[in-house]
C-alpha cells in the first residue's frame, strides 16, 4: 500500500510516518524543507516531493502527485499564522485542491488531520478554516475519516512544550472563570489510531465518510490537566491564582519580552471545551489510551527544560532593564558634571567628555533595546558583545578609579554575576533545549 503522507516534517506529521515505516508502508512525503524531522529523509521506502500548502492552491498541482497512491492522509495543520502560512490556505485552500484531486484519482480513502470542536459551534478561525475544509472532504465520492483529536501530547511538540512551561510556573495565571474541560491525547496513540485506520480496523460501515474523536481517557479542567503534567515532573502540587480575563497581558507584549503564552483565541477555544467521548478511541486501539501521568517520559530532563522556559525570558529582561536603566541615569537622572568628572579622572580629555556620555548613553539603551528585540538567529552574538563592553568597563575602571574595587555596594563585583548570566543565555543560544 502507497501512502501520501503531507506535513511529514510537522510534530504529528514525524509521528505519523514512523507508525508508517514501522508498519511496512510505502511513503511519499510532501515537506517544505528537506530533509525533514526524523528518519523519513533517509529511509529508502520514502519518497520526498516538495510541496508548499501556502502556494499550492489548485487541484493541478496534486494530481500528478497522487500518481500510484492508495491513501492520502493529510497531517499539515498551524496554530497560529505567520505571514503566507495562514488558516485559510493551510487548512482550507489547499486542502480542498488535494481532496479534489483525489477524487479524479485512483485513491482509495482519505484521512484528513482535522480537530475536535470544528464543528457546528465553531467560532475560531482555526476551527472554522478546518471545518471548512472537513466539510468539502465530506461532500465528495470518497472514502474517508475525518480524525478529530483534542489537545496532542509529545514531549516535541511545540503546544506541549507550552503546557509543560505553564505547568512549571511558580503560580499559574488562570484567566476567566470557564473550566475549560479537555480530553489530551497522546501523539504515539493518535499515530496508532491512524495505522490502525489505514489497516481498515474499525470499518466505517455503510458510512461514506466519518469523524472520529480521537481522545484521551479522561476529560479533565486544563488547570487539572496542568496539574496533572506539574506532578509527573515532580515539582509538587500546582498553585493557581484566578483572574480577570481583561488582565491578560497583549500577546505581543509577551512576545516582545520573550514569553510564550496561549492568545485569546487559543483561550476561548479552551473555553469552550474539548472532550468527546472515549469508547471509540479505546475500539480503534484495541486498548486504552494512556492517561495524562504517563505522558512524560523524562520527567527530570521536561522539569528543567519547562523552567527554562520562562527564566530565561525574565534572564533576559532583567538584562534589558539593566542597560535600558544605565542609559537613562547616565542620560542625566545622575548629575552630568558628576559623570563628567568620573570621565576626566579617568583618563578622557574634557572636551571628549559630553559626546563620549552622550555615545555611551545612546549605546547601552540600544544594547538594552536589542535584548528584548532580537530573536534567534540574531541575538546569538548579543551576549558576547555585551560581555565584551563590561569586560572593558571593569578594566577601565579598575585601573583609572580603583576605589570602585573596594566601594561597599560593590558596582564592580556586581558585574560577575552579569558575566555569568550573559555566558549561560549564549551557551543556550548556541544550543537551545528544544533541538
Amino acid at each position: 500500500m502507497r501512502i501520501l503522507l503531507t506535513g511529514a516534517s510537522g510534530f504529528i506529521g514525524t509521528h505519523v510516518s514512523t507508525a508508517l515505516l514501522a508498519e511496512g508502508f510505502q511513503l511519499a512525503c510532501t515537506t517544505r524543507r528537506a530533509p525533514p524531522r526524523a528518519r523519513i529523509g533517509r529511509e529508502p521506502r520514502v519518497r520526498l516531493i516538495e510541496a508548499d500548502f501556502a502556494r499550492d492552491t489548485a487541484k493541478a498541482a496534486w494530481l500528478p502527485r497522487l500518481d500510484g497512491i492508495d491513501v492520502v492522509i493529510n497531517c499539515v495543520g498551524i496554530i497560529a499564522e505567520h505571514g503566507a502560512q495562514t488558516f485559510a490556505a493551510l487548512h482550507t485552500q489547499t486542502p480542498r485542491a488535494l481532496f479534489a484531486a483525489c477524487a479524479e484519482s485512483e485513491v482509495q480513502l482519505v484521512i484528513q488531520l482535522s480537530a475536535l470542536g470544528a464543528d457546528e459551534g465553531a467560532v475560531s478561525p482555526y476551527h472554522l478554516s478546518k471545518k471548512a475544509a472537513d466539510d468539502f472532504l465530506a461532500g465528495l465520492p470518497l472514502r474517508a475519516v475525518i480524525v478529530q483529536p483534542s489537545l496532542v501530547y509529545g514531549d516535541d511538540g511545540e503546544s506541549a512544550r507550552l503546557f509543560r512551561m505553564l505547568a512549571s510556573l511558580p503560580v499559574y495565571p488562570r484567566f476567566g472563570s470557564a473550566p475549560q474541560p479537555v480530553q489530551p491525547v497522546h501523539v504515539d496513540d493518535l499515530s496508532d489510531l491512524i495505522v490502525a485506520l489505514v489497516r481498515g480496523a474499525g470499518a466505517l460501515g455503510g458510512q461514506k465518510t466519518r469523524r472520529v474523536p480521537v481522545v484521551g481517557p479522561q476529560a479533565l479542567p486544563f488547570a487539572a490537566y496542568l496539574a496533572a503534567l506539574r506532578a509527573a515532573m515532580g515539582l509538587g502540587r500546582l498553585r493557581v491564582v484566578p483572574l480577570p480575563r481583561w488582565l491578560m497581558p497583549p500577546v505581543l507584549l509577551a512576545r516582545l519580552l520573550g514569553f510564550a503564552m496561549p492568545d485569546r483565541a487559543t483561550l476561548g477555544m479552551l473555553d469552550r471545551g474539548n472532550t468527546a467521548d472515549a469508547g471509540l478511541t479505546r475500539r480503534l486501539l484495541g486498548r486504552a489510551p494512556r492517561p495524562v501521568a504517563q505522558f512524560i517520559s523524562d520527567a527530570r530532563g521536561a522539569a528543567v527544560r519547562a523552567q527554562l522556559d520562562w527564566l530565561l525570558p525574565v534572564l533576559r529582561l532583567s538584562i534589558a532593564i539593566v542597560w535600558i536603566a544605565t542609559a537613562i541615569v547616565s542620560a542625566g537622572a545622575y548629575p552630568l558634571e558628576d559623570s563628567y568628572d568620573l570621565l576626566e579622572r579617568s583618563g578622557v580629555p574634557p572636551a571628549w567628555a559630553p559626546p563620549l556620555l552622550a555615545g555611551a548613553c545612546l549605546f547601552d539603551l540600544l544594547l538594552g533595546m536589542a535584548t528584548l528585540a532580537l530573536r534567534p538567529p540574531w541575538r546569538r552574538w548579543l551576549w558576547p558583545l555585551q560581555a565584551a563592553l563590561i569586560v572593558f568597563y571593569t578594566v577601565w575602571i579598575a585601573v583609572f578609579l580603583p576605589e570602585f574595587l573596594w566601594h561597599p555596594y560593590g558596582p564592580l563585583t556586581k558585574n560577575l554575576p552579569m558575566l555569568a548570566a550573559l555566558w549561560l543565555l549564549y551557551q543556550l543560544e548556541e544550543k537551545p533545549w528544544n533541538t
